[in-house]
């Protein structure tokens, strides 16, 4: 490879998400053909580079090919299409007029392309689809599997948001500021789902996808840096912290590591004093939002050199604290594993007993997986092997499968 190809290379991995951001919006938001002239601009670059040499600005040369290149193709099936040739017209005068380079309107730019990809209007499994393509630039064969669905059921969801985008006039643009801190959660959840999958797959043969994890984690640094919010940093924190431990969590067979077992040796120090330290700015910017409350929980579960050095009453606190921001009854249920570990089993189970009936709890195996595990922890084996059995019926991941299945194998032996 040569010196300006691997120059080519480097940029189409450091600079291709803001020139398609670019392109988008000088497109109209027609995010196929950005995609196609940001494929001919870089085409283009590979052959008059080598001839002319490597330009002073390289974005501001891509996205100006990418411009002609677009209004090229337009050109070429004008005939056909009235608006076609209109939209041709439009963007050969806009280019008389405007300067789509400067760094803050191309940082703008992917600002406006991540807020249109999150659009609550957009179901929620076509924004994770649409963002990884689209901000992550994910191949549609590399999310798919990474969901475990066919590469074709994939793509047609990213071509029916496409769809709504362009039919519903979505507008390419990030919100006003009033708008702002509801459109802000809509995109956090975004992110915060593809950490998730990443970190705990929801169903099949591994334990995690780290590649979307990662995919996440790069997303959180791009929004914190163009968008400084105390819950951006509250989630980039959340998601570092929860990472760090990535290496601990399973054994070399795939097999499920509870926290408490977990060889603290080999969590990313490096990662947990960043996290922290965001923790803090979070919660200093105040008042504190869900995803600071959830990391500052995960940091003090990284501060613990050891497990038992845990300091479960300052987590029952912060339980205390989320619960009145996010009152659901997945947070009261980890409150309640908390209390079993500050107060003792007992009163653990009280606590998730009250929720037993709730009904967003009634297909969630942890319920019945943290039940067992304080029925084993009282000596209760029946009702802990009872309690097992449920979880395995209800869980969808093969190494949680595993682990529970662990756990009633060595409870029945000792009956």
């Amino acid at each position: 490879m040569s010196p300006v190809e691997q120059r080519i290379a480097a940029l189409y991995k450091q600079e291709s998400g803001r020139v398609l951001a670019t392109l988008i919006r000088l497109l109209k938001g027609n995010f196929d053909l950005a995609e196609e002239a940001l494929q001919d601009a870089f085409v283009a670059a590979l052959s008059q580079w080598q001839r002319d040499g490597i330009p002073n600005n390289p974005r501001a040369w891509l996205v100006s090919t990418g411009r002609f290149k677009a209004i090229d193709r337009i050109r070429k099936n004008a005939r056909l299409d009235d608006y076609l040739a209109e939209l041709a017209n439009t963007l050969e005068t806009e280019i008389q007029t405007d300067s789509p380079y400067a760094a803050d309107t191309i940082e703008d730019d992917r600002l406006r392309l991540i807020f249109t990809c999150c659009h609550p209007s957009l179901a929620m499994q076509a924004r994770v689809a649409l963002t990884l393509r689209e901000v992550c630039g994910l191949t549609t064969e590399a999310i798919a599997a990474a969901f475990l669905v066919p590469a074709s059921t994939l793509a047609q969801r990213i071509v029916r948001a496409k769809n709504k985008i362009r039919d519903a006039a979505i507008p390419y643009e990030v919100p006003e500021q009033g708008a702002l801190p509801a459109r802000r959660d809509a995109v956090l959840a975004v992110v915060y789902l593809v950490f998730n999958e990443g970190y705990t797959a929801s169903s099949g043969p591994q334990l995690m996808q780290s590649d979307l994890s990662r995919e996440a984690i790069r997303l959180g640094r791009l929004l914190s840096g163009l968008l400084p919010d105390s819950e951006v940093k509250g989630l980039l924190a959340l998601m570092l912290l929860h990472d760090a431990r990535r290496d601990s969590r399973a054994n070399e067979n795939g097999d499920l590591i509870p926290l408490d077992e977990q060889d603290r040796t080999r969590w990313n120090r490096n990662q947990i004093k960043e996290g922290c330290d965001l923790v803090i700015q979070a919660l200093r910017a105040g008042p504190a939002g869900e995803y600071a409350l959830q990391a500052a929980i995960a940091a003090v579960h990284a501060e613990a050199l050891v497990a038992q050095d845990t300091d479960w009453i300052q987590i029952v606190g912060l339980y205390d604290a989320l619960l009145q921001v996010n009152p659901s009854p997945v947070v009261a249920l980890n409150r309640a594993a908390a209390i079993a570990m500050r107060d003792g089993p007992l009163a653990g189970l009280e606590a998730i007993d009250r929720l037993a009936e709730h009904k967003d709890l009634q297909g969630y195996y942890l319920l019945h997986a943290a039940r067992a595990d304080l029925f084993r922890r009282l000596d209760q084996a029946a009702e802990a092997c009872r309690c097992y059995q449920l979880a395995l019926r209800l869980a969808q991941q093969a190494p949680e499968q595993r682990f529970l299945q662990q756990r009633l194998a060595a409870l029945q032996k000792q009956k």
